[in-house]
């Protein structure tokens, strides 16, 4: 049987001594699995099946739940610290949410896997997590165009205000209201621009909104954790 690239996103010990796994493979996407006995202190799986190891599995079953029949690591663990290990949690839950279960999102995982290496690299985790989340976006087809007025068609001006519209994109106002973006943030957006802070700024916000829908008004366990541990670092 053919062992499939995967990671896993999340996990749950299941009954005494088993797990169930939640997995994102490269060839057939998101799969929930039930590790027999993955608990139990000689198992072969005992402290395998964690988040962000590169892993082998092989599976079957005829139902939603699969059972995992084998697992290995085909590399050393990818190992995120402090706020990127947070990053890395944050883009479990996204594929967690936001994929359609047993739906091969080949791209999806390379990218997903480049941006696990970019945070363990150290590299500034903004830009990271945006490009992350606006490939997500586009792959599952809520991107929008930063640099056309989705009300008029015409190209965004740099000096002029807009709103965003929910799976639309933006408009422009006739001032600046709360929320606003400015077309010269819009523009650099489009072309993938993260090279200032209020580009930045604008981005993040745009993913919030963009996102939220298909989040389903979930909390995300990464960003409470995240928001804990800035908290704590400041308290020592």
């Amino acid at each position: 049987m053919k062992g499939h690239a995967a990671f896993v996103i999340h996990s749950r010990p299941y009954r005494e001594t088993s797990q169930l796994v939640e997995v994102f493979t490269q060839e057939q996407g998101r799969q929930s699995l039930i590790a027999k006995g993955s608990r139990q202190p000689r198992s072969p799986l005992k402290g395998l099946l964690q988040p962000f190891v590169p892993l082998s599995l092989t599976f079957g079953g005829k139902g939603e739940l699969k059972t995992l029949f084998k697992a290995e690591a085909t590399a050393p663990a990818i190992r995120l610290t402090r706020t990127a290990l947070y990053s890395g949690l944050y883009l479990n839950e996204l594929i967690y949410y936001l994929l359609e279960a047993h739906t091969p999102f080949d791209e999806v995982f390379e990218a997903y896997q480049t941006t696990l290496h970019k945070l363990a690299a150290g590299e500034a985790l903004e830009p990271c997590l945006r490009h992350f989340e606006f490939y997500m976006l586009n792959v599952l087809g809520y991107g929008v165009d930063f640099a056309v007025d989705a009300h008029t068609g015409e190209g965004v001006v740099a000096k002029a205000w807009y709103q965003y519209q929910a799976e639309a994109g933006f408009s422009r106002v006739e001032r600046y209201q709360s929320g606003a973006y400015l077309g010269e943030h819009l523009l650099a957006l489009a072309e993938l621009d993260l090279s200032s802070s209020d580009i930045l700024l604008a981005a993040k916000q745009f993913s919030r909104q963009a996102l939220a829908p298909y989040l389903g008004g979930r909390p995300l366990r990464s960003r409470a954790l995240f928001i804990k541990g800035k908290r704590g670092s400041r308290s020592e």
